[in-house]
């Protein structure tokens, strides 16, 4: 019985350390990793842009007064309604808004057309109060025509401007109200409307766009 114990515990002894030996040599497989994304999420179907009907802005709202002061934008719409009125079913300057565009033209304009247009307009309020005791803007026909007229003069050549600085500024009040009214959207409608175009009905065709607005801190 010893003899045959000892021949067993000689077979046994070495699988011990073999086995010890292969489990310090193997390394253990380890599962992967998982990333840390939220990959294994189920991703959210994008939902679908809402389609908003847009619109130019001088369609949508009148644009805001910047330059002038209320009694001079006032004196320049009245301006606007007597100098360029209506004529041959096209818009005059008011129904064109004239007097919105040159706010903002004259805002941007040199500083001495800025002084020319508001001297000017303060002259024609100055003279309406000095005579009939109120503003230009309330003045009828009638009034307003005693002002404006020993103001106009005709002049051989547009560049040849008059040196009475109240007669240059209605001169040139008087073009720029035509020009911004003649290159107008609403203008440029009535002319399509028509069939008449470019020189035959006083325009080019073209129209002069809002300016986009600019942020200002």
């Amino acid at each position: 019985m010893k003899r045959r114990n000892f021949v067993q515990s000689l077979l046994i002894a070495p699988a011990a350390p073999a086995a010890v030996a292969a489990q310090q040599t193997t390394p253990q497989q380890q599962p992967p990793p998982q990333p840390n994304t939220p990959a294994r999420q189920v991703p959210r179907q994008p939902q679908e842009t809402p389609k908003l009907q847009v619109m130019q802005a001088d369609l949508a709202a009148e644009g805001d007064q910047r330059f002038f002061t209320p009694a001079q934008f006032a004196a320049l719409e009245k301006l606007g309604g007597l100098l360029v009125p209506p004529l041959k079913g096209h818009p005059g300057a008011t129904d064109a808004h004239a007097p919105e565009f040159l706010d903002f033209l004259i805002s941007v304009s040199p500083g001495d057309r800025q002084k020319l247009y508001r001297d000017g307009l303060d002259g024609v309020n100055a003279e309406a109060k000095k005579q009939f005791q109120t503003e230009f803007s309330e003045l009828n026909a009638k009034q307003a025509d005693e002002i404006l007229r020993p103001l106009l003069v005709a002049r051989p050549w547009p560049e040849e401007l008059p040196s009475d600085p109240m007669k240059n500024f209605i001169a040139q009040v008087h073009q720029d109200l035509r020009t911004a009214t003649m290159n107008s959207r609403e203008w440029a409608a009535v002319a399509a409307t028509s069939g008449r175009r470019g020189r035959r009905s006083g325009g080019v065709g073209y129209y002069w766009h809002p300016i986009d607005p600019v942020v200002r801190d």
